[in-house]
């Protein structure tokens, strides 16, 4: 379901390098694997990311910033990490617009492929580098960076591009800038777009963090990023010490009130455009957590967004999580839009072999429908309230005895009780980690049985808003009604910690 190495693709749609190398960001399945092999360490340590901003294309999100004065035009860099949501165009930072002023893009292309382009005002291309690699792993954090002097006599060292600390030189296409050829970036009343391209509608979808502009140097990656010593792989570093020149920047999402706030001490703010404090996502390049599966959503229409937590379904469908459980406590909340819906987990990797009857008539699913009913593999049994447009309901997974249970606006149903051990009291399903027809564990799945449908996925940093706020058992995520104790939100720390 999600690729290994941090979501780096080849060619072929195969990971590149061995698992867990240096070119890697922890990803979900990474942090599964090792544990089953025994080798995770202990504790995550080192620099940790409290914030992402997630961007929705279909709501038109971006920052903008215009300066007010010159930079170096030709000695810049830009870092950021991020997570994409659909594989589309993305823009992740432009300088410029298109055929009406010096324009700079940093993007992904349709097929997953990354650019830097540098043009002119008439349009004409100036610079221009294009990957070999694919990068389409919406399970995955990436680091990007890209690194401008154009001063430099060897045309090869003007423009150099990095992945997860990993230099690329591989490129389709690559025409390298002039010596000494000024960018669009730190121009003078040229504005700088981040999420978009300034007159266009190329919206990145996805999550980004720690966004950085250092403003007269050309800077490796080890800048932003290090080799952990433990597991030997990518992950982020303090960054506060740079110097970051004239128009640099630093923009870390910690302020809700104020997305845009450059915490590098220049005060070179962006202004947020339809982005709001529901947008601040606790889900990072240092904790990863689960969303929705686009590449695992089969039978008809399922459109995501919201950073794959909002699904709107047409017809007969279901969408599959970004990773199977197989032990630990877990523990959801689901906001419905709509009515006539099933709540369920699933073995996501034998969602394939659908062959139109159902999810609710299959063996490897187990629900809570909105009649107030529970189903499994054709099954039907009476079970608690039913719910409908507006009602959350919570999922409390418990993988080290077998049992799932439900609940609405805070109540489990049938009396359940979460926390009542090997017990299983009033759960809605049992042995569900012996269950032969489910071998790979268990993922959170949504399907509708009436009509189109549409609803929203918190787990752990909600794409909604919520009146009240509750952790999880570590104290990570917010949720809506009172986690059962022991019960945990999906994200790799606690993956590493407890799962």
């Amino acid at each position: 379901m999600s690729k290994l190495n941090g979501g780096i693709i080849g060619p072929d749609n195969v990971p590149t390098g061995a698992f867990g190398s240096a070119s890697g960001v922890w990803s979900l399945s990474d942090v599964t694997n090792y544990k089953k092999q025994g080798t995770w360490p202990v504790a995550l340590s080192g620099h940790q990311v409290a914030n992402s901003l997630r961007f929705n294309d279909g709501s038109s999100d971006s920052l903008n910033r215009t300066p007010s004065g010159d930079g170096n035009k030709r000695t810049f860099t830009f870092s950021t990490w991020l997570k994409i949501s659909t594989i589309k165009e993305h823009m992740f930072f432009t300088c410029g617009v298109y055929s009406s002023t010096s324009l700079m893009q940093f993007y992904l292309n349709a097929n997953g492929t990354l650019t830097m382009s540098q043009e002119n005002s008439s349009g004409s291309i100036q610079s221009t580098l294009t990957t070999t690699q694919v990068f389409r792993d919406t399970s995955a954090w990436y680091h990007f960076v890209i690194a401008i002097d154009t001063t430099q006599g060897t045309d090869s060292n003007r423009v150099k591009l990095y992945v997860n600390g990993s230099q690329v030189t591989s490129f389709s296409t690559s025409t390298y800038p002039s010596q000494n050829l000024d960018f669009a970036c730190n121009t003078s009343s040229v504005i700088n777009t981040i999420g978009n391209r300034s007159g266009g509608s190329f919206y990145f979808d996805g999550y980004m963090a720690e966004i950085i502009l250092v403003d007269g140097s050309q800077l490796a990656p080890t800048s932003f990023g290090e080799t952990d010593s433990v597991t030997n792989n990518w992950v982020p570093k303090d960054v506060s010490g740079l110097t970051f020149g004239t128009n640099g920047f630093y923009l870390d999402f910690k302020d809700s009130s104020a997305l845009g706030n450059d915490v590098s001490g220049n005060n070179n703010d962006y202004t947020a455009n339809n982005l709001t404090s529901i947008d601040q996502s606790v889900d990072t390049c240092t904790n990863s957590f689960i969303t929705m599966n686009p590449n695992n959503a089969t039978l008809g229409s399922v459109t995501l967004s919201e950073g794959n937590l909002k699904a709107s379904l047409n017809g007969n469908y279901q969408v599959f999580g970004t990773i199977n459980l197989t032990s630990g406590k877990w523990y959801w909340e689901q906001k419905l839009n709509d009515s006539s819906l099933f709540v369920s987990v699933a073995d996501g990797n034998r969602a394939t072999e659908d062959t139109g009857t159902g999810l609710l008539n299959r063996d490897y699913a187990w629900a809570y429908r909105s009649d107030g009913v529970k189903q499994h593999d054709g099954v039907t049994a009476s079970y608690g309230n039913s719910f409908t447009t507006n009602d959350i309901i919570g999922v409390a997974l418990d993988m080290d005895n077998g049992f799932i249970y439900f609940s609405k606006n805070g109540t489990f149903q049938n009396s359940g009780d979460p926390t009542s051990g090997s017990t299983g009291t009033g759960a809605a399903y049992s042995g569900l980690n012996t269950d032969a027809a489910a071998p790979n564990g268990l993922t959170p799945c949504l399907g509708q049985y009436g009509g189109d449908q549409i609803t929203s996925w918190n787990f752990g940093s909600p794409p909604y808003a919520i009146s009240s706020g509750n952790t999880d058992s570590s104290g990570m995520g917010n949720f809506e009604y009172a986690v059962p104790s022991g019960y945990y939100s999906i994200c790799t720390r606690n993956l590493n910690l407890i799962g």
